[in-house]
């Protein structure tokens, strides 16, 4: 039997590109006081960044529980005895130990599972699930698929710029400090990945400086095998940003995709990214 790839909406996978590869993609929680929302489910992309800017209280994200976990691991196993569940860091969500305990729930039933940390956020989680999905349809075993979804962990890199720090400070996913530098030199944060954890790496001294240092960033990858740029609100400069690593690396097509609820918390109107999968 195929195994099947389980992820978290925090990968940002788009809808089509789940169902054409047979990704199943378990909702996080977004709560706006004492109202919740799953994660790319209940409310539309632009109502959540309108209710973002709009609400006076800061929401918070919670992760789905180990319940749900053993749930949508139950109805795989209908159809497999393997399983491949690749989720956001563990270092800034408790999601991998939500699925972790809700492997602990299945497993004993006789379906193996594999719970995978991607080190990552967004498109990096979602590239992973995607090479690992692809592995899958091609026949590849178990052992196989989880090879290539930590060959994959290891040949990515990624920069992304904020509009602000604000939101990722009222998160709670970067300190007070970060948030009085850039407010004080009134400057775009620069961030990027490094062992799981989101770090602050520089700042621009302009947004206009700011999307120069990505494609400054897609410049200095000599070979990629896949690419994929990440917005919350600002499709058109995501697309020029792909138009621009097309124009580097033509044989490849740039995913575009948008930064969701849970990620968006934290990330804030005006959030872009670049994701390399660079070749072995």
């Amino acid at each position: 039997m195929t195994a099947k790839i389980v992820t978290d909406s925090c990968s940002d996978i788009t809808q089509d590109e789940a169902k054409r590869l047979g990704i199943i993609v378990v909702p996080a929680y977004v709560h706006f006081g004492d109202k919740s929302f799953r994660d790319g489910v209940d409310m539309t992309y632009d109502e959540f960044y309108d209710k973002l800017l709009a609400s006076p209280v800061h929401p918070s994200t919670a992760a789905p529980s180990p319940g749900e976990f053993a749930k949508v691991y139950e109805q795989a196993a209908q159809e497999t005895n393997e399983i491949v569940s690749i989720h956001v860091t563990s270092k800034h969500s408790a999601i991998y130990d939500a699925a972790l305990a809700g492997k602990e729930m299945v497993e004993k039933k006789g379906c193996q599972i594999e719970v995978i940390d991607s080190k990552g956020v967004t498109m990096w989680q979602g590239l992973v699930a995607m090479a690992a999905a692809r592995a899958a349809r091609n026949g590849c075993t178990l052992h196989q698929i989880i090879k290539k979804s930590y060959d994959t962990i290891d040949r990515l890199r990624t920069l992304a710029l904020l509009d602000t720090f604000k939101y990722a400070v009222k998160g709670g996913r970067l300190g007070k400090a970060a948030s009085a530098i850039e407010s004080l030199l009134n400057v775009k944060p620069l961030i990027a990945l490094r062992d799981g954890e989101v770090v602050p790496i520089g700042m621009a001294r302009s947004r206009c400086k700011g999307l120069s240092r990505l494609r400054e960033f897609l410049q200095s990858t000599r070979q990629a095998e896949d690419i994929a740029i990440v917005h919350s609100t600002t499709a058109d400069e995501a697309q020029s940003l792909a138009d621009y690593a097309r124009s580097l690396f033509p044989n490849l097509i740039p995913r575009i995709s948008r930064l969701g609820p849970a990620l968006g918390v934290h990330g804030g109107p005006g959030a872009i990214a670049a994701i390399i999968q660079e070749t072995t």
